[in-house]
């Protein structure tokens, strides 16, 4: 944006149209100045640069899906709830927002009949998401985005859940503990070594080598400073791969992650 701020929007449109990008932006009255931005200065017409689209939330093959939206967390799941209708697969919505009248999309996705369960919290409360989720079935994916309460909220209510059955997405970054950052050294596979200290980010290492990717938000979440692991463990504090990824240990967002070994050696 003109303002020099760099923004991440879940696409929202139509996946088949080659031809333009949807998104939906909140106007959040605790804005970091991107979304007041947006609603008091973009207009028609106006041109803006961007990068992407960058995918770190597949919808993955299944017979089931649960869908489970918190506010604006409603934009990721929207052309998965399309895709599921269009392959024919059983599907379910719980959107949940503080009123009716702040629940973007709301008239659009009650059109698609008794697979949406609307929950307005000032009408219903909050919602038991336990409950809504039932008994583990197999071959049932569940997608949840919104704030971490909710997503708290989802994780608790899977824990019985096959691994792997459930997969969100977070606006904000999940809190990390800080407290057991230690000193480690990376290996760059070009050349060159470097501390990395209890109070510095690989990224800023690598910043200071010259070397450091394209990076955005620096919370873990947008995943754009994803760097190759060739050897040693990382520590994963991001809130972008899935537990299968950090499993691998072969790629690591350098703005927050770590090392578990006193050595990384990254694909740089």
């Amino acid at each position: 944006m003109p303002n020099n701020l760099v923004r991440h929007y879940s696409l929202c449109g139509d996946r088949w149209d080659a031809f333009s990008y949807e998104i939906a932006v909140l106007n959040t009255s605790d804005s970091k100045g991107g979304s007041s931005w947006i609603h008091d200065h973009l207009h028609e017409g106006m041109t803006l640069p961007f990068g992407g689209p960058r995918n770190h939330f597949p919808l993955v093959p299944a017979d089931r899906y649960h869908f489970i939206a918190g506010g604006i967390g409603i934009t990721p799941l929207i052309p998965m709830i399309a895709q599921a209708t269009m392959t024919g697969a059983d599907w379910r919505l719980l959107y949940g927002g503080r009123s009716r009248r702040s629940m973007a999309f709301a008239d659009r996705l009650q059109q698609l009949g008794q697979h949406v369960h609307l929950w307005p919290q000032d009408e219903k409360g909050i919602p038991d998401i336990a409950a809504w989720l039932g008994e583990a079935t197999p071959r049932t994916a569940v997608y949840s985005c919104g704030p971490g309460g909710l997503l708290k909220a989802v994780d608790s209510a899977c824990e019985a859940w096959p691994e792997y059955s459930s997969r969100s997405e977070r606006f904000v970054a999940a809190e990390r503990n800080q407290s057991n950052n230690r000193s480690f050294s990376i290996h760059l596979k070009s050349g060159g070594v470097a501390e990395v200290g209890p109070r510095e980010s690989v990224l800023d290492v690598l910043r200071r080598l010259g070397r450091a990717p394209l990076s955005s938000c620096g919370q873990g979440v947008c995943g754009t400073c994803e760097v190759g692991v060739v050897d040693g463990q990382p520590d994963h504090r991001d809130s972008v791969l899935s537990d299968a990824e950090r499993d691998l240990g072969d790629c690591m967002m350098v703005c927050v992650s770590r090392a578990k070994t006193d050595h990384l050696t990254l694909d740089i």
